[in-house]
């Protein structure tokens, strides 16, 4: 350890930050967003002087949550958050809510008063060492700077940890809490440096215990006909060549969630997308009625496929074991790599092909793909040919961030697939529709050129998020359709209150809220206009603000009247 030991606290102060932050970045920490604040000023400087940190400045702490959020799922690294103390930190709560339920890697550093501030009324003091209990992987509290070796040593390899937990096998947020005394500001002959020690901090190996072993009471499981169902989750290129291979072998139909990874560009086919509407139909979704399913990620955005598989056995896959299955109806869970799992069952000869199976669900895909193209070719304009239009043209190496309630609902039910790669992303682990601007954003800072799309409730959620619009790469298309329509569609439908209380309509100018935020306004009300926007964002980069009027009452008409269609008895 080196013998130049700062002696006063200012300078202790950094000297801990400095040491903290080098362990995060050999950890892997590459991003830090910070919001501006007194007590967290040693963090600020030490990060200052780190030539491996990219630092973005966010005033409110809440878009700063949502914008880190953006940055580690573009990335896949672990982003690290810094505030000051006393509700400050409270604000990151929904953000924290969904990196937990999702698994994004975020490296909360909360700064804090000392110990012996807290419990005599001292302002700015809160108990917050526990703020994010039950959505973070770890907390720590290593107490107050000090220029103990021992202890710098220790902090230094916390930072590595921590860093390691976020990305590891349960990935999602982690916390450590840095209560600092005063003085926070060091003098000029302060020459503080990261308590390093004589070798470098190796990395973590990344260990690999490999899979566990098939029970052996999973054959018992495979008799009949079965389907593999891929709910959201970040499947990548392994894991499409797998089901690929499987279908090939075992004529097993896979059904892919648009925020599975695999609905777009290559992967597994034949690939079943529609079937939030071909089982709408009574007697198709009876005869394809599966003796069991093999589930990959998530519970499917579908409501409908949701409660049609309700019921049926299921053998969740699932390397970070983390029982995603709100029906009820797991016989078992693996803790294998999909991929592993999917290459061992396509050679295990366990499930025997049953006859016109898969034939007989591409029909009924094949099917509700042309008759939902023959309606939308007749229907008024409205979300489902903004959709069509958007996945059909979006360009290669574009992104979409889709936001919840209902445009998410609208992509699963109209964007069939398509035979180039989007990436389609979504705030689903929680399902929230705030924080959408500022996770936008993030996304778009990490390199990742992504367009979104939000509701006009959704953006209201986030309008501070507009100020990050300057790291906007594509354009926000916002549907403004008169407030919560997704209540157009839920049983809330029938209240008198409807309007009041649940659709909640503002009277919102979106031209002007653009040019308040300095971004470019464009208005668009048919697919023409939606070209003009999709052919100048090709050009380069555009920040425009793209209002999207929908007739909400004459789309709803169409899309049930589609429905009517497919449930009737001729319906495939």
């Amino acid at each position: 350890m080196s013998t130049d030991t700062p002696t006063d606290q200012a300078c202790i102060n950094l000297r801990w930050s400095l040491t903290l932050l080098d362990g995060l970045i050999r950890g892997g920490m590459r991003d830090l967003v910070l919001s501006p604040g007194s007590r967290s000023t040693p963090m600020v400087l030490a990060a200052t002087r780190e030539p491996d940190l990219n630092l973005t400045v966010v005033v409110d702490e809440r878009s700063a949550g949502f914008f880190a959020l953006g940055l580690a799922r573009a990335t896949r690294r672990p982003v690290g958050l810094l505030c000051t103390s006393g509700s400050a930190p409270a604000h990151w709560l929904p953000a924290v809510i969904e990196a937990s339920e999702w698994g994004v890697p975020l490296i909360l550093l909360s700064a804090d008063r000392p110990p012996e501030l807290h419990g005599w009324g001292a302002n700015q003091t809160i108990e917050q060492a526990d703020l994010f209990a039950g959505f973070v992987r770890e907390r720590h509290d290593p107490g107050p700077a000090v220029a103990v070796p021992a202890a710098l040593k220790a902090l230094r390899a916390l930072g590595a940890r921590v860093a390691a937990v976020a990305k590891g096998r349960r990935p999602g947020p982690v916390h450590i809490n840095l209560p600092l005394r005063e003085p926070l500001v060091p003098g000029p002959d302060c020459t503080a440096t990261p308590a390093t020690g004589e070798a470098p901090l190796p990395p973590l190996p990344k260990m690999d215990a490999g899979d566990p072993p098939i029970p052996q009471d999973l054959p018992g499981l495979l008799t009949g006909r079965g389907l593999i169902c891929c709910g959201p989750g970040e499947h990548g290129q392994p894991i499409a060549e797998a089901l690929h291979r499987c279908t090939a072998a075992l004529a097993l139909p896979v059904l892919v969630d648009p925020l599975s990874g695999l609905r777009f560009g290559p992967g597994p086919e034949p690939r079943i997308a529609r079937y939030d509407s071909l089982l709408r139909n009574p007697a198709t979704a009876a005869g394809l009625r599966p003796d069991w399913v093999i589930r990959l990620g998530r519970a499917p955005v579908s409501k409908t496929l949701n409660e049609w598989l309700t019921g049926v056995p299921s053998i969740l896959i699932d390397p970070a074991e983390r029982w995603c299955d709100p029906t009820h109806d797991a016989r078992l869970q693996i803790g294998a790599r999909p991929e592993r799992f999917l290459a061992w069952l396509a050679e295990s000869g366990l499930v025997v092909a049953a006859p016109d199976w898969l034939a007989r669900w591409q029909a009924a895909e094949q099917r509700i793909a042309a008759l939902a193209e023959a309606h939308l070719d007749a229907a008024p304009w409205g979300e489902a040919h903004l959709i069509r239009t958007l996945v059909a043209e979006l360009p290669v190496g574009d992104a979409l961030l889709c936001a919840n309630s209902l445009p998410i609902r609208q992509l699963d039910t109209w964007s069939g697939t398509r035979a180039t790669p989007l990436t389609v992303f979504s705030n689903r682990g929680a399902s929230g529709i705030d924080g959408q601007a500022s996770t936008l954003a993030g996304l778009n800072a990490a390199g990742v050129p992504t367009w979104g799309l939000l509701g006009d409730l959704s953006l209201c959620h986030d309008l501070s998020g507009l100020l990050l619009g300057r790291h906007f790469a594509r354009p926000l298309l916002v549907i403004n359709n008169g407030g919560g329509r997704i209540f157009d569609y839920l049983p809330q439908r029938a209240l008198p209150e409807l309007a009041t209380y649940w659709r909640t309509p503002l009277p919102l100018d979106l031209g002007e809220l653009a040019h308040t935020f300095g971004l470019p306004y464009r208005r668009v009300e048919d697919d023409a206009g939606l070209r003009q926007v999709l052919a100048a964002a090709r050009s380069g980069d555009d920040r425009s603000l793209v209002e999207v009027r929908i007739d909400a009452a004459c789309s709803q008409a169409s899309q049930e009247a589609f429905w009517r269609r497919i449930a009737a008895p001729a319906s495939p």
